[in-house]
């Protein structure tokens, strides 16, 4: 019986909170976004302006709307307690205080939060309102922005909320750092205690990544290579970069806060690449390439065997892999009745001829009803042992990671070194995270492909049923557009990735996507304006960056039922870069 049809993304909402994320950008657009910071520490005179910022006496001067919120004992940052606010219907779930503050003063606002999507800012300063925010986080992450208040300003309201029918947040250690303001606040903080935990995540030939445990108390850390400090960071996590290749170095991290800076902590010592390691795994590949998913499956685009798609292609996802009943596990069957007969055989020839002609042929992990997780060690090792066996069976080049409904970065990072450790230098890996995945270095998906910056391919972020999203220059873009993919490129490429790991991945006709269809031109306007600045729209990259990678479609069925008309412009215009 032939597979029920898939159809990747196209005609549907996607996961939950995809549809809202034009909305949530404009609204914002106007706001002081900011979306990393770096910890400064107040002077000796400056308090802490809010009251019960810790939620140790519940919801006590807090006001929530709709009975949103509640405190909770777990998860909490630091003391015993922590607010959790769920948003429901039309409620976004905001909790509010009014704060004593001083005319003519500056004054910087925090907070820490985890789970759904979390705002936090502050309304009435008499200058310019403020506002920050972070997508869904697995782990407690510092929100950090600062204001002024206007000449007459005696008290502003400050505020957490979440998103509309999207999960609850957790939010804690809320503060206003400045001067007193006279409507009392809560204690002075003490000096936080050394970081534990501290580790190196990974390593290229010019950089180390780093990561270590929260500290209660910590407003920030800093990061110390050979005794000197480099890097202040508000996360858990730092990539130290400029570093010599095939050298050790040593590495300590301390905390930091309001009250004074942490005794460092045990030193890690960390070991760079070989020179040229850090532009990832994959072989022999054009410097810039092309990627086209292969639809296994009939959902009313042309039907194809391997061996039907457009030669300009280098690399062909075979689209998908399914979950097993073992936890990380994968298999693949072949539709041969949807597909008009198509043999195992035919298909493993079809693929071995790709290969003869010097293309890869990899398989993609995931989709929009993909249900692979990879949470813990067991389901790792069983994700890349499952992998692996159907390299061996079909003849896969490699793996493209196309999970929409969220991944773990610990343990996908554990799952593809595994894989990598199996298959060699030549495997190929690929990744296509939705626009929201990449919007900050924070977000799981972006750390997995940092933590695997040196067996990493290419990453080909969808830029499609997206919506309004922010750029690198922190304005919002709207999909359909060249600013759309030159400004949300550039985070990549100035977020840690090489430009030869970077790809603009785009529907190839208006059927292969519920919005953001852009035709070919805007494409190759998009990779001439990131490769030799020309072609730009109102945004304009700050340098250019001539070793991008390239393209990618879904799908290579729906370029065909077009006439191949996206490959046939794309594909030489990506081969002449």
């Amino acid at each position: 019986m032939p597979r029920p049809p898939r159809r990747r993304r196209a005609g549907r909402t996607g996961r939950a909170g995809r549809t809202w994320a034009g909305v949530l950008a404009t609204a914002l657009g106007a706001s002081a976004l900011t979306l990393t910071g770096l910890a400064t520490e107040a002077s000796a005179a400056d308090v802490n302006n809010v009251k019960n910022g810790g939620f140790e006496s519940a919801l006590g001067n807090w006001t929530c709307s709709a009975g949103s919120g509640a405190t909770v004992s777990s998860p909490v940052h630091g003391g015993s307690a922590a607010l959790k606010a769920t948003p429901a219907g039309q409620d976004n779930a905001k909790c509010t205080q009014t704060v004593a503050v001083k005319p003519n003063s500056t004054y910087t606002l925090s907070a820490w939060v985890q789970g759904g999507y979390a705002y936090l800012g502050a309304t009435g300063t008499g200058t310019t309102d403020v506002s920050t925010w972070t997508p869904d986080s697995s782990s407690w992450k510092q929100l950090t922005t600062t204001f002024t208040t206007g000449a007459s300003t005696t008290s502003v309201t400050v505020y957490t909320h979440g998103w509309y029918g999207q999960a609850a947040y957790y939010a804690d250690d809320l503060s206003v750092y400045g001067p007193d303001g006279g409507g009392g606040g809560d204690p002075a903080p003490t000096v936080p205690s050394a970081p534990a935990g501290l580790a190196v995540a990974s390593t290229t030939s010019s950089s180390a990544n780093l990561t270590w445990n929260t500290v209660s108390g910590a407003t920030g850390y800093n990061v110390y290579q050979g005794g000197t400090k480099v890097q202040s960071v508000t996360g858990t996590s730092a990539t130290v970069s400029g570093l010599s290749a095939s050298t050790s170095y040593s590495f300590q991290v301390t905390a930091v806060n309001a009250a004074g800076e942490s005794t460092k902590s045990t030193a890690v010592t960390a070991k760079t690449s070989a020179s040229g390691g850090d532009t990832g795994g994959g072989g022999a590949l054009p410097a810039h390439a092309v990627t086209g998913y292969w639809q296994n499956f009939n959902n009313g685009a042309q039907v194809q065997k391997i061996s039907d798609v457009q030669s300009q292609y280098d690399i062909i996802a075979v689209a998908f892999a399914d979950a097993t009943s073992t936890p990380g596990a994968v298999s693949f069957t072949l539709d041969s009745a949807g597909l008009g007969g198509y043999t195992v055989d035919q298909f493993k020839a079809d693929i071995k001829a790709k290969q003869a002609a010097g293309k890869k042929v990899i398989i993609s992990i995931g989709g929009q009803n993909g249900t692979v997780s990879i949470s813990d060690s067991a389901s790792a090792t069983n994700f890349a042992n499952s992998v692996y066996s159907l390299m061996q069976t079909y003849g896969f080049d490699g793996v493209d990671i196309d999970l929409e409904n969220g991944l773990n970065a610990t343990y996908m990072t554990q799952a593809l070194r595994s894989l990598s450790s199996k298959a060699g230098s030549s495997l190929i890996i690929t990744m296509a995270p939705q626009t929201i995945d990449m919007q900050s270095t924070s977000n799981t998906y972006f750390q997995t492909a940092l933590n695997i910056k040196d067996i990493l391919t290419v990453v080909n972020m969808q830029y499609y049923n997206s919506g309004s999203m922010l750029g690198c220059d922190g304005k919002v873009y709207s999909q359909g557009s060249v600013d759309f993919l030159t400004a949300l490129a550039c985070i990549q490429l100035e977020g840690g990735l090489s430009p030869s790991q970077v790809g603009l991945g785009l529907p190839a006709s208006t059927s292969g996507a519920g919005s953001g269809y852009v035709a070919p031109s805007v494409v190759n306007n998009a990779l001439d304006c990131l490769t030799k600045g020309t072609g730009c729209g109102s945004f304009k990259p700050s340098k250019t960056y001539p070793g991008l990678r390239g393209a990618m479609t879904w799908s290579t069925n729906w370029d065909a039922s077009a006439g191949n008309a996206w490959s046939n412009a794309v594909g030489p215009h990506v081969h002449g870069l």
